[in-house]
Parts: structure tokens; sequence; C-alpha cells
């Protein structure tokens, strides 16, 4: 995948399996944003991506449709729609007729939300944005859920809440989870495999432990140490 001539992402093999969170590590620049975009089509590339053994096509709406769901780094939610018209989005141009059974089954995991319903959505706090971001992309009924940067700038006890709804989303709806993240404890607190990325490539793969990443690894792409 290119931006010009400059190469964001080359190479870059992975899979993830039904019901699984799958975490995508590195630090900006690595790669990772460009990856997501370029599984939901919103830029050109290269390279096949395929769900359930058939190639995804189209445009990005159409991803959606095939069960590839995107949760954009920066929410990007309608500031000036209440919550419910931000929620009542994801039921554009589908014929699901369970969408209001869904809708409560969402508000469950991110209780905060219905106390808000009518409220728009630029008076949420930047956790609260974030669960609507969340709930929104869950709503359009995805077999995938691509989760950019979802902690970016959230206080640690709205990233602990993430942490228990992330697992409950992957058992509950049998929805696979692409996680990617700087923050290493968030990734390794759900997920079962992780890809570490760097300069648009995969250098390091695999089960989701400080045992797959070393201390030079963690100190210079990801911060921090892999004994805390």
């Amino acid at each position: 995948m290119y931006y010009g001539s400059v190469a964001a992402v080359r190479g870059v093999d992975l899979e993830a399996h039904d019901g699984e969170c799958v975490g995508i590590l590195g630090p900006n620049g690595a790669g990772k944003t460009s990856l997501f975009c370029a599984i939901s089509r919103l830029v050109p590339h290269q390279g096949e991506v395929t769900l359930e053994g058939r190639p995804v096509r189209g445009l990005p709406e159409d991803v959606v449709r095939q069960g590839i769901g995107h949760v954009l780094e920066g929410r990007h939610i309608f500031s000036q729609l209440t919550v419910r018209d931000n929620l009542l989005l994801a039921q554009f141009g589908s014929a699901d007729r369970d969408f209001r059974d869904r809708m409560t089954a969402t508000l469950d995991y991110f209780p905060v939300l219905k106390e808000k319903m009518r409220r728009r959505g630029g008076e949420l706090s930047g956790g609260q944005q974030q669960m609507l971001a969340i709930a929104r992309g869950l709503l359009t009924k995805p077999r995938v859920l691509l989760l950019d940067e979802p902690s970016l700038g959230l206080a640690p006890v709205i990233v602990e809440q993430l942490a228990v709804a992330i697992p409950r989303i992957v058992t509950d709806w049998k929805t696979t989870v692409l996680l990617s993240e700087q923050f290493v404890q968030l990734v390794l607190a759900v997920a079962s495999r992780v890809y570490v990325l760097s300069h648009g490539r995969v250098i390091r793969s695999g089960p989701a432990d400080l045992r797959t990443l070393d201390d030079e690894m963690v100190a210079g792409y990801l911060g921090g140490s892999s004994d805390a």
C-alpha cells in the first residue's frame, strides 16, 4: 500500500480465526492504521483480503456489508448528532430486522451510553465517544471488527473498561477482533496472538505473551520494559 511513492505497508501477511482477538502492535508510523485502511478498502492497495475464504472487494460500504467493521482511530463520531442517532446510522443500507435487539445487546457492554441517548456526541467525554464508536461498529453486525488505537488519549480507568468489554464481544458474538495498539498492556490483556509492525513490515509474531517481545523490542518500538 502506497502514499504517493512511499510504501506504508509492504508484504504483510496475517490471519485471524473465528472468535479470536489478534493484536497489531507498533509505534506511530509503523503502518497499523494503513493496514486497517487497506483491509477496509479506504485506500488503494495491492494484494488480497479474504473473509471466510472469499475475497473482499468493492467500495468501503461493500466491505461493511461483507462483514468487516472498522472503528477508525480518532473515533469519528458525528458530534452534532445525538448518541441515539449516531447508533442508528449503523442501520443505513441494512435489512437487519433484529436491529433493535442488537442495539439493546450492544448497549449492555457500554451502559453509560444508555443514560446519554439524547445527548449530542460532541458533549460526551473522550472515553464515552470511544464507546459510542465501538458500539456503532458492532451494530453493523461484523464478522471481523477492526479497532484502531481505541485506548488513544483515554484515562486508565476507561482503558480497563475496554479490556473487559473486548473479550466479551469476542466471546458473546463470536466476532473476530483485530486490535491495533501502541499500549502493550491492553493487547496482552485481551488478545490471543500478536503481530508487531515496524516500518510497514511484520517483524515479530506469536502468542500474546511478553515472551514474544524481547527487551530491546519493547523498549525500542513500544516503550517501557518487558519486566513491567
